[in-house]
């Protein structure tokens, strides 16, 4: 069993995330730091923890859903349970993510689509007063 300890400081610094984050993570119940007085000691199970709430985060995870996965986890079983809801949740979010990407491709379309009407537009208006603005010296 990993008996290291770390200090708010140097998690923060390690994972690049605020004291207030870490405080925040402790308030939502998912770490749990001993505390000396007013120091937090956060322990290798903190660390480990914070390492998955980040990378959920990232994934695009909710703070409930990283919750329900941390609560998961027993040393008995080795983490088998826990391991198999993430399968779970990391399959459903691929195809979150794969209908994002289609939205995305779709919107970057249309946009470029746009872009080009609307360039095509101005162009047409520019050249139509420079046309405007050539009649008017003739006829000046």
């Amino acid at each position: 069993m990993d008996m290291r300890t770390y200090t708010i400081r140097q998690l923060s610094k390690e994972f690049g995330v605020t004291a207030r984050a870490l405080r925040f993570y402790e308030d939502k119940g998912l770490i749990s730091p001993e505390r000396k007085g007013q120091t937090r000691i956060y322990s290798a199970r903190d660390r480990a923890r914070l390492k998955i709430i980040l990378r959920g985060k990232r994934m695009g995870f909710s703070l409930i859903e990283i919750h329900e996965v941390l609560d998961l986890y027993n040393r008995e079983d080795r983490g088998v349970k826990q391991m198999r809801a993430t399968v779970a949740k990391y399959h459903d979010q691929i195809e979150n993510l794969k209908r994002q990407r289609e939205d995305i491709d779709q919107a970057i379309k249309d946009m470029v689509e746009g872009c080009a009407w609307m360039e095509g537009e101005i162009a047409k208006h520019e050249a139509a007063q420079v046309t405007h603005a050539e009649d008017d010296r003739k006829s000046a």
